[in-house]
């Protein structure tokens, strides 16, 4: 059967009999799952990416948290900002 065949079928379905078809499609999914071929194709490993440990051997960035904390000192307080058009004027911390 073609999909466009089965796509008007259901359409032409009333909602309730169309949710008992979705309902089946779901049961006959548990039934008959994906290859383990497929799954296995789909993952894929961020450690292989060549872009992870590219600044392994940076001093500046071992702490993360803190080398944005200072670009981020830097660009506010360098840029001529003053407090009250600085990020996060009139919050309180």
């Amino acid at each position: 059967m073609k999909n466009s065949v089965l796509i008007r079928e259901f359409v032409s379905l009333p909602p309730e009999a169309q949710k008992q078809v979705m309902d089946f499609v779901a049961f006959l999914k548990t039934r008959y799952p994906e290859k383990q071929e497929k799954k296995q194709k789909k993952s894929h490993s961020l450690e292989k990416e060549p872009f992870i440990g590219m600044w392994q051997d940076r001093e500046d960035m071992k702490d993360s948290s803190e080398w944005v904390r200072n670009m981020r000192q830097k660009e506010w307080s360098g840029n001529g900002l003053d407090e009250k058009n600085s990020p996060g004027y009139g919050h309180s911390h």
